[in-house]
């Protein structure tokens, strides 16, 4: 594996960055935007950690981290990826919602992103889970990427969610409720 012995090339003060495999973009390209939002995504996440959410929260959210280095790294290489996300992730994520979800209940009105600093985090996590899935979507219409990118950052989007809600139970935090 490659090590970072020198964090800056200077190879990208031109607007230009390398994706795997050699080839330069434009950074504003739509594969720049789709990973560089996956990339905020992680960071987000990351933050949601910091809060110092329950330990199996914790263990889920750093898979996650994973999961999503694995994907930005397929969304930063055009053509086939020896790394991606799968249908193995995404079902492992539908089956914590499920194991959640029992425990929470039915969610019988919208909720406003707030409560406890994880979930407030989390909330925020996952409004950049959307844009990010909205760029793949964008991508994906001009460039090929994998069949599971979508589909994985969609069902991410409502786990977030549902996190969130757990970590709000966790604390006694309870739901704030849209008021039409």
């Amino acid at each position: 594996m490659a090590r970072l012995t020198k964090i800056y090339t200077r190879t990208g003060d031109a607007g230009e960055t390398g994706l795997v495999g050699g080839h330069r973009v434009s950074k504003d390209s739509p594969r720049l935007w789709a990973y560089g939002t996956v990339d905020e995504l992680n960071s987000a996440i990351g933050l949601a950690r910091a809060f110092k959410p329950d330990k199996k929260t914790d263990t889920v959210l750093a898979g996650i981290q994973n999961d999503l280095f694995d994907l930005g790294a397929e969304l930063a290489t055009p053509g086939p990826s020896p790394v991606h996300v799968g249908q193995r992730q995404i079902t492992a994520l539908e089956k914590w919602m499920d194991k959640l979800n029992a425990e929470l209940g039915p969610l019988r009105e919208f909720i406003l992103p707030a409560g406890t600093p994880v979930a407030a985090q989390l909330h925020v996590a996952r409004t950049i889970c959307r844009r990010a899935e909205r760029f793949c979507v964008r991508l994906s219409r001009e460039e090929r990427i994998g069949e599971f990118a979508v589909p994985y950052l969609n069902r991410l989007g409502d786990a977030l969610f549902v996190i969130a809600r757990k970590a709000n139970k966790d604390k006694g935090a309870k739901d704030t409720f849209w008021k039409k």
